[in-house]
């Protein structure tokens, strides 16, 4: 007969106790977001209609540069958190560790191409 209390036998079974910070990351991604949003859609929406040379032009202004860069960076960040917490659910063994690899590459492969393509309209 073993004589372990109930919070012994679950002692080390519950949450890894990372979920607070991936909880906030993903609050201040969502908020961050909300407030891009419209500032992305003005900047976009106002080089929509131009010809191709007034759109870079205007594109080319560091206002507009940071802005459609801080939401390529705070999206795909966005992006990637989720991904990786669906993942991290219904993913096991060595296809999640591979997924997740595969991913964040992924991610971040698209954050370069996005920023490399900012800074061409932009130089």
């Amino acid at each position: 007969m073993r004589y372990l209390t109930d919070r012994k036998r679950a002692t080390g079974l519950g949450a890894g106790g990372a979920g607070s910070h991936h909880h906030w990351k993903m609050i201040v991604s969502s908020i961050s977001i909300c407030v891009l949003t419209p500032f992305f859609i003005t900047t976009f929406g106002l080089a929509l209609g131009r010809s191709y040379d007034d759109a870079i032009a205007f594109l080319s202004h560091p206002v507009s540069v940071v802005i459609m860069a801080l939401s390529l960076i705070v999206g795909i960040q966005h992006f990637k958190m989720e991904i990786d917490e669906a993942v991290e659910d219904y993913v096991g063994g060595i296809a999640r560790k591979l997924t997740l690899v595969a991913v964040t590459a992924f991610s971040y492969t698209l954050m370069a191409l996005g920023l490399f393509a900012l800074l061409k309209i932009a130089l």
